[in-house]
């Protein structure tokens, strides 16, 4: 028999019950703290027709876009017909989920209130290289406010989302916590302005300058130069990308004096006062940090951007800005918006390695009901529906094993009480429950098993 390789595609995942509890940990703090900001859930398809997609990614973006291809006798003409990649293609997996929201708004404007805060926790895809903690499927846990040029709009996505990472354990901008690298489109427009860079190639700019994290600033020169822009101009922006002052309180100044003759750049510095003013007063504030190239690749962005950093580990937690002009591409309309993304894969395997998840996930069983023999067994059944009913987990031990067997089994699911029922404790009416843990065991009546276990669980 021919055998078959059961590993699943390379950049996506499955999910056992131990790493899908931890999932469903993390995913229940973030929308606990998203429902407390106001914000509402929406769904949207994983596919999206191809002119949704192209176009909103940026040159990079749209290359890692996956196509579905037509189907049926529309397949076969255009394979027919000198196929080509766009040709074969009329759908692609979703990139993101701002894009979708956008066609969102765009679809149910007058059906979606004034200010339409929603949050999605869903899948996207991307045919991106896959490596550690990079995946080509992986879910994006975002929060957007669409309506509204508020900077105060600003402050609430970023304050939902540091409050997340608070809340799973992360504080203050060392090792054990984040920080929030802010910056704003127009400071980097001006930026480029100042140093000289003709508009026209300020889009391939700003990919070479997003790169900086990763290919240093000798990478990012080299880019530049090879994307046409002139030696003198690369030479200007370098000077500011090392001229950036260490100290977090002279980085505005330092702004501010520097891009005092660009109408955009002052613009940009302005809007990012806003919004550090307003973000004093919320769980964000501790975290922020100015970082004037910080480019966020994604083209639609319009104003103040912002990404989460893990310091020690390279690559980005999450990040958002402002996109003004997105839902405007599907509606003609000027449609303000503003959103945040938590990167999930992201801060699962930081909790992993730093050994940050509770001892016990909710969903895992708390007891496990073991049997005695076959005499014992409908009073086993009927304990274990009578736990359930309580609102315990409680599993059943299907078989009828040595007592061994089943504390064997019940550790390796990580359940911390075993419950022994046999005819000694059927006929005194009590339950024998042994902690897994220390290997104690005591009696409890039977009218009392629920409350006492309840108990142990409610410490």
């Amino acid at each position: 028999m021919a055998r078959f390789n059961t590993k699943p595609i390379s950049g996506a995942r499955d999910f056992l019950p131990v790493d899908a509890l931890r999932r469903s940990y993390v995913i229940d703090v973030i929308e606990r703290v998203y429902q407390s900001y106001g914000f509402e859930p929406l769904e949207t398809p994983a596919m999206e027709r191809l002119d949704t997609l192209l176009g909103k990614y940026g040159e990079e973006g749209d290359q890692l876009i996956f196509r579905v291809a037509k189907r049926g006798d529309k397949l076969q003409r255009a394979l027919e017909e000198n196929p080509t990649e766009e040709s074969i293609a009329d759908a692609g997996l979703r990139y993101d989920l701002t894009v979708p929201l956008a066609r969102i708004v765009a679809e149910y404007r007058n059906e979606l209130p004034r200010y339409f805060k929603r949050y999605q926790i869903a899948p996207v895809y991307r045919a991106d290289r896959p490596a550690k903690g990079r995946y080509r499927e992986f879910y994006q846990c975002d929060v957007d406010i669409v309506g509204s040029t508020s900077p105060a709009v600003e402050a609430e996505v970023l304050a939902a989302g540091a409050q997340v990472l608070q809340e799973l354990g992360f504080a203050g901008k060392d090792e054990s916590g984040f920080a929030i690298r802010l910056n704003h489109r127009g400071i980097l427009r001006g930026l480029m302005e100042v140093a000289g860079i003709a508009a026209e190639l300020e889009g391939a700019a700003l990919v070479a300058v997003d790169k900086l994290d990763k290919i240093g600033q000798e990478g990012v020169r080299a880019e530049l130069l090879e994307r046409g822009v002139s030696a003198q101009s690369t030479g200007a922006l370098m000077d500011f990308i090392a001229g950036v002052p260490g100290d977090e309180s002279a980085r505005m100044a330092w702004l501010s004096d520097l891009l005092e003759g660009s109408e955009q750049g002052s613009r940009g510095v302005a809007g990012l006062k806003e919004v550090l003013v307003l973000s004093s007063y919320g769980p964000a504030a501790p975290h922020l940090r100015l970082d004037p190239f910080l480019a966020r690749g994604l083209s639609y962005y319009t104003g103040a951007i912002f990404e989460i950093e893990f310091p020690g580990l390279s690559g980005s937690g999450g990040g958002g800005g402002r996109y003004d002009d997105l839902v405007g591409m599907f509606s003609n309309q000027s449609v303000p918006a503003c959103g945040f993304s938590l990167g999930l894969e992201r801060i699962l395997l930081i909790l992993e390695e730093r050994g940050m998840f509770p001892a016990q996930l909710a969903g895992q069983p708390q007891v496990l009901v073991t049997q005695f023999d076959e005499s014992t067994q409908t009073a086993s059944l009927g304990l274990a529906h009578r736990l359930r009913a309580a609102g315990l987990r409680a599993d059943l031990y299907p078989d009828l094993d040595r007592y061994g067997r089943q504390f064997k089994y019940a550790d390796e699911r990580k359940i911390p009480y075993a419950l022994l029922l046999g005819p000694n404790e059927i006929g005194q009416g009590v339950v024998a429950v042994k902690n897994l843990g220390s290997g104690e065991q005591t009696e409890v009546a039977m009218e009392k098993i629920t409350e006492w276990l309840s108990q142990q669980f409610n410490r």
